[in-house]
């Protein structure tokens, strides 16, 4: 058996990465051996097996609704973090949505609580003690999903500074502390009276081709910003510098990527902005929906996770956008000063940890039923949150069973996928990446 579930976990990862493992195998290498690392590392890095695992996992709460729903595609732990709206506001929420795509609500559920599974592994908590945490957060995942359908306007909702406490509270203080200053000086330098790119280990300078490629990709960017969120002047979209970009962590490895400075609103130099231009890749969940009416809405995966990105986030990034070069998607958006991750390592006795996953439990409910009002909505074109309380009415705690034993069970499937994973990559099983 474990023979056979080895070839499968070769076989999804090949399937999955192939076209860019030939591109760049170093860099695969080096997201292959962060993946070895631990149980924890390996789930984060391989959401397309999961996915592949979901095809064959019963879903009695999926209908023709509920399964259609704006998933983050990759919900774990450590994919929470803050963010500035475009509203001003610091906001806990969550994040990176390379994945993103309309799906089974319980997805995200789902590979949430069988990451919080494997963290409290990781820190050598008992299943008593993992089974709290999960069913906390699903808890409070339905308490949320019911108080939106009962209480209309919840694009309102969001964590704050103001309605958070604790850990939560504590990274969102922690982000207001960071200034656009800050992040320019380490990342550019003033020559000649104007910014541009510090050359720093990941970056490099273009040639006169690949620049006009880049700034002619860039051009058509601006057309795919909502107007209600375009800027006033077409000074703050004026490009100063381009480079190249590489080295990035677990889930982008291999896709080529570009940082752009620009203006900003005025031409003081403290308010230049620095712009991300990421390739897309496939999103996991894509791989299994196989309904046409989402296959044929995207023109490509930049388009995909912008517009995925709006659906998820209320008042997301006014620099969000999406484009092509050489034909290939990418996604536009702003590298923000004001990201900051919620740091586990700070967490260790569930005690403290409870009111953390009753948090996200909150925010995961509200990026499925929140939607922003400048989003393409022609795909889920219902209230999310009335068509996951028509599945659940009555059945809330036999969801949370479900939750919890799916979390247990698949985080020890989990483990023992890792093991079988390093043995294989170590073996050199995975074409074109092998670890020697």
């Amino acid at each position: 058996m474990s023979d056979d579930r080895r070839a499968r976990i070769v076989s999804v990862l090949q399937s999955a990465f192939d076209e860019l493992m030939s591109a760049d195998p170093a860099a695969f290498r080096g997201k292959f051996r962060k993946m070895a690392a631990e149980p924890f590392a390996f789930y984060r890095g391989s959401a397309c097996l999961f996915y592949a695992d979901m095809a064959d996992e019963p879903d009695e709460w999926a209908d023709d609704r509920t399964g259609r729903v704006w998933i983050q595609g990759d919900l774990h732990a450590e994919n929470f973090g803050t963010y500035m709206d475009a509203e001003g506001t610091l906001v806990f929420d969550v994040n990176d949505f390379d994945e993103a795509y309309p799906g089974s609500f319980t997805w995200d559920v789902r590979r949430f609580a069988a990451s919080m599974a494997l963290l409290g592994w990781r820190k050598a908590l008992p299943d008593a003690e993992i089974t709290k945490l999960v069913r906390a957060y699903t808890r409070a995942y339905v308490d949320q999903v019911r108080s939106f359908a009962e209480h209309p306007g919840d694009e309102m909702f969001r964590l704050h500074i103001d309605n958070t406490d604790g850990a939560l509270r504590h990274v969102l203080l922690r982000a207001r502390l960071a200034t656009r200053v800050d992040l320019l000086d380490e990342i550019t330098e003033v020559r000649d009276f104007d910014r541009a790119f510090r050359m720093r280990p990941g970056t490099r300078r273009l040639d006169d081709d690949e620049r006009a490629r880049v700034e002619a990709a860039f051009e058509r960017y601006l057309d795919t910003i909502p107007d209600g969120k375009r800027a006033v002047s077409s000074l703050s979209y004026r490009i100063k510098d381009v480079v190249g970009r590489s080295g990035f962590g677990i889930g982008s490895a291999g896709l080529p990527a570009y940082n752009v400075l620009v203006e900003g609103r005025s031409q003081a130099l403290e308010n230049d902005v620095v712009l991300s231009m990421k390739q897309a890749n496939v999103a996991a969940p894509s791989r299994i929906v196989t309904d046409e009416r989402i296959r044929g809405y995207f023109d490509h995966h930049g388009h995909r996770t912008a517009v995925s990105q709006r659906a998820l986030q209320a008042h997301a990034d006014p620099w969000l956008g999406h484009t092509e070069i050489d034909g290939v998607g990418f996604v536009v958006a702003e590298l923000s000063p004001y990201t900051s991750d919620l740091d586990w390592s700070e967490l260790s006795e569930p005690a403290d940890m409870l009111p953390v996953v009753a948090y996200l439990g909150r925010a995961t409910a509200k990026a499925h039923c929140v939607s922003d009002s400048d989003s393409e909505q022609a795909l889920v074109d219902f209230q999310v949150e009335d068509a996951i309380s028509v599945v659940l009415a009555g059945r809330e705690g036999e969801f949370v069973d479900w939750v919890v034993e799916f979390a247990l069970r698949y985080a020890e499937q989990t483990r023992e996928d890792h093991r079988l994973f390093v043995d294989a990559f170590r073996s050199g099983e995975i074409g074109g990446v092998q670890a020697v």
